[in-house]
């Protein structure tokens, strides 16, 4: 790709970063204050877009800017007065756009993956997911591409001593060659908690249990993960109905989710449970929502700790499986279980290990986490932890047990489902074809749509409808539009 295309957008960004620090130069201190967040972001990103084509960062922080100036463009009609808010404003969203077009000339095609259609609303769609990916990265904790090498930096030969001695326990207990025997079946879950609750307009249940996991006896990391005590409590949300034999779908929330408002609304929880007369169950995995052990819910899930991800991902499994044999106890002969992100992962993940699913509905699927830190990981850091002896074939290596594409599903074909967007920015769509791949290949939907944007695609509502009903779940009306809300 010729370099004169990636400067076209990246002036886009230089006069916009430009025109908003003009704006405050006879505004005062308050007026330069609001103009520098999304100023230097925008001229920073532009610089470096011109200067070095193909840094992703340049256009996380590039759509992020623009996102930033468009809300604080609104306030500049009050203090720059109508004309310079018109400008700010309209210069704010030719950024956001302008980096979507960025993102798109940088993202590379992808075998087997549909190419997704060029347009202002494909544009404004990766925008999204690249300026939540400039989020993350402003919040280093919370962040996949810089916690790793931070906790690595901090922490670097107690982690490559941990990984070292977690590959020769796998090796030793046989869970390389055979990773399903490293899940332990949990004992059934008879004891719970339920308190009523409302949210997003929606009346639901809190449940709550002891969960009851804790690693292998002889595992690393044991003692710290058994250290974080809100773990220890499994959490979910219910929606169900008085009759009783009503089918149950699961629903598994992405990361940084784990709230009921935002969990509830994510899976559009009232057309699941009032339109199409499901029985909800939405888990919180570990380190989320109220188990979160940092500032921000995920915090710690993949923070450059491996084993801690090793072990999130045993108990989210385990704590699911239990969840499971609660709704059988309910009544609940037929369920079926959907994800989205993360909780994609953990649907496939779960899938592999547990016998009886109705379905399995992965969406904007993560498949393997190894490679998701070398995509969104700066160069710089990503050799950071190849130098802590952390480099991709290692890091896969600890993974292994935990790895979907480790397991096979023992949901059949024909109820396996997946769904990916082919602008997606934050899972690269490779991730979701290597999963559709692994799979044998079942019914996939791809939606010409980023990450974050998957609920304005009517596509992915009927898709998701048709899935239940080819499974059992929904009885299928032909009256019902499965898109509505």
């Amino acid at each position: 790709m010729r370099r004169t295309r990636w400067l076209h957008e990246a002036w886009v960004l230089v006069l916009a970063g430009l025109v908003w620090f003009a704006s405050a130069s006879s505004g005062g201190w308050a007026a330069y204050l609001l103009a520098a967040l999304p100023g230097s972001m925008l001229l920073s990103a532009g610089v470096a877009t011109g200067l070095w084509p193909g840094d992703p960062r340049a256009v996380h922080f590039g759509a992020l800017g623009g996102l930033a100036g468009t809300v604080v463009g609104l306030t500049a009609f009050f203090w720059a007065g109508p004309l310079w808010g018109l400008l700010l404003t309209a210069l704010s969203v030719a950024s956001f756009l302008a980096a979507g077009w960025l993102s798109a000339r940088a993202f590379p095609a992808a075998e087997e993956v549909p190419e997704a259609p060029r347009s202002a609303r494909f544009a404004a769609e990766a925008a999204l997911d690249e300026g939540l990916l400039g989020a993350l990265n402003v919040h280093l904790l919370g962040t996949m591409n810089l916690a790793l090498p931070l906790a690595l930096r901090t922490r670097r030969q107690e982690i490559h001593s941990e990984a070292r001695e977690a590959l020769e326990c796998f090796a030793e207990h046989g869970w390389l060659d055979e990773p399903a025997s490293y899940h332990v079946l949990p004992p059934p879950l008879e004891k719970v908690e339920l308190r009523p609750a409302r949210a997003r307009g929606l009346n639901f249940e809190r449940l709550s249990f002891d969960s009851g996991y804790e690693p292998h006896a002889d595992e690393p990391g044991r003692e710290r993960w058994l250290s974080y005590p809100r773990c220890r409590t499994g959490w979910a949300w219910v929606m169900r109905h008085q009759s009783p034999g009503r089918p149950w779908l699961v629903c598994i929330h992405g990361y940084q989710m784990g709230s009921p408002a935002v969990d509830l609304a994510a899976f559009r929880a009232g057309w699941l449970h009032h339109r199409l007369g499901l029985n909800l169950l939405l888990p919180v995995l570990p380190l989320h929502g109220p188990r979160r052990i940092g500032a921000v819910s995920g915090d710690g899930f993949l923070s450059g700790d491996l084993l801690d991800t090793v072990h999130a991902e045993a108990q989210a499994v385990w704590d699911m499986r239990r969840l499971l044999s609660w709704i059988r106890a309910q009544g609940g002969s037929t369920v079926g279980v959907c994800g989205l992100s993360l909780g994609g992962y953990n649907t496939a993940l779960l899938a592999s290990v547990t016998d009886g699913l109705a379905c399995a509905i992965p969406g904007i699927p993560l498949a393997d986490f190894t490679r998701m830190y070398w995509w969104h990981g700066p160069p710089r850091d990503m050799r950071e932890a190849e130098r802590a002896g952390l480099g991709p074939a290692a890091m896969e290596q600890v993974l292994r047990p935990v790895a979907p594409l480790a397991l096979g599903p023992r949901v059949p074909k024909e109820r396996r489902y997946i769904f990916g967007g082919t602008a997606d920015r934050l899972v690269p769509p490779e991730q979701v074809r290597d999963l559709w791949r692994h799979w044998d290949r079942p019914k996939i939907l791809w939606y010409p749509g980023a990450h974050v944007t998957f609920l304005l695609h009517g596509s992915v509502r009927r898709f998701l409808y048709e899935a239940l009903c080819e499974s059992g779940l929904v009885a299928r009306d032909p009256e019902r539009r499965a898109a509505s809300a």
